[in-house]
Formats: structure tokens, sequence, C-alpha cells
């Protein structure tokens, strides 16, 4: 029986965050479908229109999801008192997101040019790192080295030797690599409240993104 050690190491990583993220959702109703999707149409030009004028390529927004759903309600039938369901309409929802580096510095004037467009879109907003997949493999290295520093200290204590790698065992989960700093509340005032004529001057600082990782690792020892 081959005599082994098995240990997990764990990577962590605090980033800066230097991209904003900003997801944007148009939902409309109306009783006749075609109609719900021309004022879909129309408020999601408006939202590519007021975009552009802020300079941002119309490529930069992006789709993340568009459907239209029926809607019932239920009632109660004064004729028999049975509970019944009818027709109330159809709902569209259009979802979309911009990512812009915070260099640009632009985010009061985009907040502002959202709270003025007709459509009343919901919005949230996300700050992360670009390049997301170096900051996972520095993470994946960081839990190997850290494996490794146990397993020596382990071994040490224990007079035995380390000798070559059994196996790995990993399986990257789905870490968020983003902080929200802004309250939902405080977006939805944004959105539904008074329209902001002037560009809104915020000053967010949010904090660092801290995420981590781990893998198990398997030596043989003698």
């Amino acid at each position: 029986m081959k005599r082994t050690i098995r240990v997990t190491g764990t990577g962590k990583l605090s980033l800066k965050a230097d991209t904003v993220r900003l997801s944007i959702e148009l939902i409309d109703k109306d009783m006749e479908y075609e109609a719900v999707i021309r004022h879909t149409a129309a408020h999601s030009q408006e939202v590519r229109e007021a975009f552009e004028k802020l300079g941002f390529e119309g490529s930069e927004l992006k789709t993340l999801s568009f459907r239209v759903d029926t809607e019932y309600e239920g009632y109660q039938d004064p004729e028999d008192n049975a509970w019944k369901q009818r027709f109330i309409g159809y709902r569209a929802v259009h979802a979309m997101k911009v990512e812009f580096s915070r260099e640009r510095d632009i985010l009061g004037d985009v907040l502002t040019a959202v709270s003025q467009l007709s459509g009343k879109p919901e919005f949230h907003i996300e700050y992360t790192v670009k390049d997301t997949e170096a900051a996972k493999q520095e993470l994946l290295k960081k839990a190997v080295q850290d494996a490794r520093k146990k397993a020596e200290i382990i071994a040490e204590a224990a007079y035995v030797a380390l000798k070559e790698i059994l196996s790995i065992d990993y399986s990257f989960g789905d870490t968020s690599f983003v902080v929200r700093p802004v309250n939902r509340i405080a977006e939805a005032k944004m959105a539904y409240g008074a329209v902001m004529e002037d560009s809104l001057d915020l000053d967010i600082e949010p904090e660092d993104i801290k995420v981590e990782d781990t893998v198990t690792v398997v030596w043989k020892i003698e």
C-alpha cells in the first residue's frame, strides 16, 4: 500500500476593482403582443442613443437576455364563486449591460443619462476586474503553493520525505469577481425619482475584491 499525504491548499487574492459594470433592465407591458415589442424596441433604441451620446460604441452595450411572457391574474367569478384566471397582457423584459474602465470617470454622466430615459429602466452597479482570467490563474497558483507549503511542514514534523505528486484534485467554482458598494434602494430612487438635469457627482471608492479557491494535492511519501 502506498504511503501518501493529502493536503488542501487555499489561494487568496485581494484585487483593486478597475471596471464598472452597469446592468439595465427594461420592462414593458401591453395587451397586444406587437405593441409590447414596439415599446421595447423604442426604449432599447433610446438607451443605445443615450450611451452613444456619452461616447460609447454601439457594440459596448450588450444584450444579456430578452423575453416576452404572458401575464394572468386570479379572480373570483361572481356567477359561481369559483377562482379563475384571466389574461391581462404581455410583459417584455430586455436586460442589458455595459462595462467601462473606472479611469473614464463618467459614472455620474451615465447615471444621469439613465435617469432621463422615458422607459424608466431598473439598474444596478457593480465593480469588477477586467482580466478575470489572469486573476483565476494567480489564484490557482497561490492555492498550489499553499498546498506545497503545508505538505512540507507536515512531512518535516512527521519525519517523512515528499516524493512525486500522485494526483491533483481541482474544480474551479463560480467565483464572483464583483463588489456592490451602491445600495439598490438608492439606485431605485435614482431610477424612479426626479429626473436629474445635471451630471451626478459620485465619489465611490469600492472595497477590494476578495476571492479564494482551493486545490487538493496528494504526494507520495517515504
